[in-house]
């Protein structure tokens, strides 16, 4: 009857110290609403990579305007009209090890996209865009 109790006490050893690292686990989870400091974008789950859209901007129309602003420097000619609001600033974001992704960004402000890596800790997520590996721009984002 002993080896039937100590299985017991292991097996709810075991559950206790698994729902305790549950929660360090979804503190890991990048995905939700984030404050860029000019956006709000919404970090999801895109086809087994994390990818970031616009949801909304601080100012969003353009004060020569007064309509949305656009993605008028882009490269891409067929993409100078599209509204901000909508676009994807990360895209192909993949776990690199815990708490950190590498995939590429995208900058409405040039036009241009980027190597980039995003660290999660706590509410803060830190996304660094680079050039050439050398030339870095870093950003951090809150929930």
């Amino acid at each position: 009857m002993t080896g039937t109790i100590k299985s017991l006490a292991l097996a709810i050893s075991f559950t206790a110290t698994a729902l305790t690292l549950a929660p360090a686990a979804f503190a890991q989870d990048a995905t939700g609403a984030w404050k860029t400091g000019k956006a709000n974008v919404r970090i999801a789950d895109c086809g087994g990579a994390l990818c970031a859209n616009v949801v909304s901007l601080n100012e969003p129309n353009d004060p020569d305007t007064g309509k949305a602003k656009l993605d008028k420097h882009n490269s891409d000619a067929s993409k100078k009209a599209r509204p901000i609001v909508g676009i994807s600033l990360l895209s192909g974001m993949k776990a690199a090890e815990a708490g950190v992704w590498k995939g590429s960004v995208y900058n409405p402000e040039d036009g241009k996209t980027y190597a980039a890596s995003m660290t999660l800790k706590g509410s803060s997520l830190t996304v660094e865009g680079c050039a050439m590996r050398v030339f870095c721009k870093t950003q951090v984002w809150n929930r």
